[in-house]
């Protein structure tokens, strides 16, 4: 009778522990789904594919766009120093894709100084064999109109500037504007965005 007793307490403790671990891991796995994911989108602007966070470096941010800041290091600076639009889809709402090939084309951003930048789903920057990581207000080239191009994709392709992206994952472009006017401060929504088109058939 005793070891029926102590047997049943037992089996009743392995329970606890495994609900209790079960319990930890879905308010981790919630808690990192708000800090990577959540915040960015809320009091959120956007034009064209690009999204903009309204509270990433405004004193109005609450302590989980705060927190997510700190997690995200590419969206640490106030407004007044630095903007960020990320797009994670093409102007037709398509998921951007590594093995893919997509056109970014626009004219500069009313900025001191931007820069596209490509990243992998989990924000690192891809492995690329020509180090080149992003598309700069230095090294863009632009043509008789003004306007400055460049090409994601595991391959490169001609007439404008490489954005490696080897693999088969999601990308997310990263626009930086560094000290932005403040007429573009005031409404992040006047950007004109630069546009993102795939090219050709995707894998």
């Amino acid at each position: 009778m005793g070891e029926g007793v102590l047997a049943g307490k037992g089996r009743r403790t392995v329970l606890g522990v495994v609900l209790y671990l079960g319990a930890v891991l879905v308010g981790l796995g919630s808690a990192w789904w708000v800090l990577k994911k959540a915040p960015f989108f809320q009091q959120m602007v956007q034009v064209g594919a690009w999204k903009s966070n309204l509270l990433a470096g405004s004193t109005d941010a609450g302590m989980y766009t705060r927190a997510a800041v700190a997690l995200n290091a590419f969206l640490a600076l106030d407004r007044t120093e630095t903007m960020y639009f990320m797009a994670t889809q093409d102007d037709a709402g398509q998921a951007l894709r590594s093995q893919c090939k997509y056109r970014v084309e626009g004219v500069p951003p009313a900025a001191r100084w931007w820069s596209i930048t490509a990243y992998a789903k989990d924000l690192f920057l891809f492995d690329a064999p020509n180090q080149q990581h992003s598309l700069n207000g230095s090294t863009a080239q632009l043509d008789a109109q003004g306007r400055f191009a460049l090409q994601t994709g595991p391959q490169p392709v001609g007439g404008a500037h490489w954005l490696p992206t080897p693999g088969q994952q999601g990308v997310v472009l990263v626009l930086r504007l560094y000290n932005p006017e403040p007429s573009l401060q005031a409404s992040p929504a006047s950007l004109v965005p630069p546009t993102l088109v795939r090219q050709g058939a995707c894998p």
